[in-house]
């Protein structure tokens, strides 16, 4: 049974696509069969492979001036008495030379359990079908694993960095590659808790119309210490962007 606050979500979000008219907005909405974060399941309520989440969201970018705001938001099943993730964001879009580059901000938050709360800082550069992000984290805690809230242990500098692939290989088919590292400030380390290495391989097939669909193996490393949140999954996305 679908609970009542992801039901909610998928209307929210299939109300508001028509309304995203304006040139400078736009959103999407996805059906995935598992939704993974740096190589981890995010639901853990049960460990099959098929994990159904939707997910949907929206960017606003200021003409030409590069800068831009978002949200983005998933169902979501490892905080207790929580079921969505909402992440805001917002940074700054810009050429040097030959190099694209993207800095900015993003929280995630989860509203029924503020202990998984996390912000962090972001800065990435793509040159052709190569892409470098790192990530930084600024908050008191980084996804509740060092339990800030009930010790006086910090998440705070845990840095996560991806370098991506992207490349059409043929007309509207998309060749995706990545591999992360998460690295864990020392307070999570002195818990015995291991940094870890992430990556997914697959592709996506553009329909048009905004419509695509996308599959990849994804997981992570370090099984024997996390199980099998980080076992491989075969992943399957149904996108509609508006």
């Amino acid at each position: 049974m679908i609970p009542k606050s992801v039901k909610s979500l998928g209307l929210a979000l299939a109300a508001a696509l028509p309304l995203l008219a304006h040139a400078q907005l736009t959103g999407n909405v996805s059906l995935t069969s598992n939704y993974k974060f740096r190589g981890q399941d995010q639901d853990i309520s049960k460990m099959k492979a098929f994990k159904p989440a939707i997910q949907g969201g929206f960017d606003y970018s200021f003409a030409d001036t590069g800068f831009y705001l978002g949200n983005w938001n998933s169902s979501v099943d490892w905080l207790p008495n929580n079921s969505i993730e909402s992440d805001l964001y917002g940074g700054y879009k810009f050429k040097a030379g030959e190099f694209d580059l993207d800095v900015g901000m993003i929280a995630y938050l989860y509203a029924s359990n503020s202990a998984g709360n996390t912000v962090e800082l972001y800065g990435a550069a793509t040159y052709g079908p190569f892409t470098a992000k790192y990530s930084h984290t600024v908050s008191e805690d980084y996804f509740n694993y060092a339990g800030a809230k009930n010790s006086d242990r910090s998440g705070r500098n845990t840095g996560y960095l991806n370098l991506a692939f992207a490349q059409e290989v043929m007309p509207k088919v998309t060749l995706k590659a990545s591999v992360g590292y998460t690295h864990f400030a020392g307070d999570i380390r002195d818990l015995g808790v291991p940094h870890y290495v992430d990556y997914s391989v697959g592709g996506s097939y553009d329909f048009g119309s905004g419509l695509s669909l996308g599959a990849a193996v994804a997981g992570a490393n370090k099984k024997d210490f996390y199980g099998d949140v980080n076992k491989a999954r075969l992943i399957v996305t149904l996108t509609k962007t508006m």
